[in-house]
């Protein structure tokens, strides 16, 4: 069973979180509150998130403060996050909301529907790279040679499973990408989609040199970063 993605909302006024929660709960994933940055930052530490939608204007920790410090962790540094903001001060302020990290910056009031649509790329693209870490774990199992029983006795019907299971994701990943390109959607999100694509890429050759007939040296992993 398939595990939803967590969405992180940062905003200090209740009514623009109940919002929010509002306009993603179609895309029945899990959303996570947050009224501060230092409340953000805690939720950080033990859970990870797909996208954080963050609001600059904060009392204390406002949004570029709070985005210095989740692009400082290593364990969050590469979360996709989108600033949310009621003011507009000009290229100058936007140009600040990029330069702190974020992959897109969106005034108030918003179209719901681009919003949703925005996260839901950065959803799918969360849920991909999961089942590729999933996919190279097993893969790495095979290859280590964890000593079960039931993995000596049937290699090549694992290896047939793996490689099954990778061309699913081959395949989702492909049409992702292809509907990201018909959608001329955000630069991130297409460089997100590429780099998936040449892990899976990896992954694919990986597999392909354990195959009766090749070389006996372990291939190397595609990087899970």
């Amino acid at each position: 069973m398939v595990q939803k993605a967590k969405i992180l909302l940062v905003d200090d006024r209740p009514e623009n979180l109940l919002a929010l929660e509002a306009i993603l709960s179609a895309l029945d994933q899990t959303l996570v509150r947050a009224s501060s940055g230092e409340e953000a930052l805690k939720a950080l530490l033990t859970d990870d998130f797909a996208v954080i939608l963050l609001d600059v204007q904060m009392p204390g920790m406002d949004g570029f403060e709070t985005a210095a410090h989740i692009k400082r962790r290593e364990r969050t540094r590469d979360i996709p996050i989108i600033f949310l903001t009621a003011i507009n001060h000009g290229p100058h302020h936007t140009f600040r909301g990029y330069a702190a990290g974020a992959v897109d910056y969106i005034s108030k009031p918003f179209d719901p529907w681009v919003l949703r649509a925005k996260v839901s790329v950065f959803v799918e693209l969360y849920m991909k790279n999961c089942q590729l870490r999933e996919q190279a774990a097993l893969l790495r199992l095979q290859i280590e040679g964890d000593g079960k029983a039931e993995q000596a006795k049937e290699p090549a019907g694992l290896l047939a499973e793996l490689s099954a299971r990778l061309a699913a994701v081959e395949e989702q990943a492909e049409a992702l990408s292809k509907q990201l390109d018909d959608d001329a959607a955000d630069a991130a999100a297409v460089a997100t989609a590429a780099h998936l694509e040449r892990k899976l890429t990896g992954l694919r050759r990986a597999l392909d040199a354990l195959e009766p007939g090749t070389s006996a040296e372990a291939p190397s992993l595609p990087s899970q970063n």
